[in-house]
């Protein structure tokens, strides 16, 4: 991979990690669409997981030092308020998921969806499922994160594991269900992806630790991480902003047209 396509899909992950129309689809759209190494495209995962978290830490940097801090406390056996402790807990219970289908069926989801059809149906059933999340939250009575609602949207993020559906779409639109307020359900599934990015970005440290992935050169590298994480500060930010006001329905639109595309030329 050169320096050109490194920037190009670091920027294309900071841009669609946050942003919900898919991170991993726009990716194995990109695979097919330049002719890249799906080996490439695994080993340099590393660089722009690592760039997006560290957008996630930024952006979020009180709420993240804040969590941290309370974490210190738990573990101290000090006096930790009670919305931080709960928070931690929530977030903690949403990973769990995510990682036990990780480790148990992520080869076979990797090996089975990584195709520009299979992503392109993924992302018309997010699409729908955006449709139906609006839909149901104005029918809703208003309700906050809580132990459901992180069991909830903790399994939604297990199955957004599969290419070609929004990590932080399906997150935001499974708290939409519970009635969560727009902006709340976002922050909590930045954070929540804080800790899946974090893990996801160990695994592949492990992996190439063992051999199993095989590293690209150091530019590569800073480009990508350097990308990523620019692009994901500028998209998140503009995300947090526009959930204030507005619905999922653009994200929707962009979906339809972009899978209806795919499955019209592949």
């Amino acid at each position: 991979m050169d320096i050109g396509y490194a920037l190009l899909l670091g920027v294309l992950q900071g841009v669609t990690e946050f942003l919900p129309i898919s991170s991993s689809g726009h990716l194995v759209l990109g695979e097919s669409l330049f002719h890249l190494q799906v080996a490439d495209l695994q080993s340099f995962d590393i660089a722009v997981h690592f760039g997006t978290l560290l957008a996630i830490f930024v952006y979020f940097r009180k709420n993240i030092g804040r969590l941290l801090v309370a974490l210190g406390g738990i573990l101290a056996r000090k006096h930790v308020e009670k919305e931080d402790k709960s928070l931690i807990g929530y977030l903690l219970v949403g990973t769990v998921p995510a990682v036990l289908v990780g480790l148990f069926f992520g080869d076979f989801i990797e090996e089975g969806f990584r195709g520009a059809k299979s992503v392109a149906v993924m992302l018309l059933v997010v699409a729908v499922f955006f449709v139906v999340a609006e839909y149901i939250k104005k029918r809703r009575k208003e309700a906050k994160i809580g132990l459901v609602q992180a069991v909830v949207i903790g399994c939604v993020q297990a199955i957004a594991i599969i290419p070609g559906i929004s990590r932080s779409g399906s997150t935001i639109g499974a708290g939409l269900l519970q009635g969560v307020d727009r902006e709340e359900a976002a922050r909590f599934s930045f954070l929540l992806g804080a800790v899946a990015i974090s893990a996801a970005t160990a695994l592949s440290l492990y992996k190439a630790s063992k051999g199993l992935l095989v590293l690209p050169s150091m530019e590569v590298l800073g480009i990508g991480i350097v990308g990523s994480f620019i692009a994901g500060y500028l998209s998140v930010s503009f995300l947090m902003k526009f959930l204030k006001s507005h619905t999922l329905h653009i994200f929707s639109a962009y979906l339809l047209v972009l899978s209806f595309v795919v499955l019209l030329f592949v």
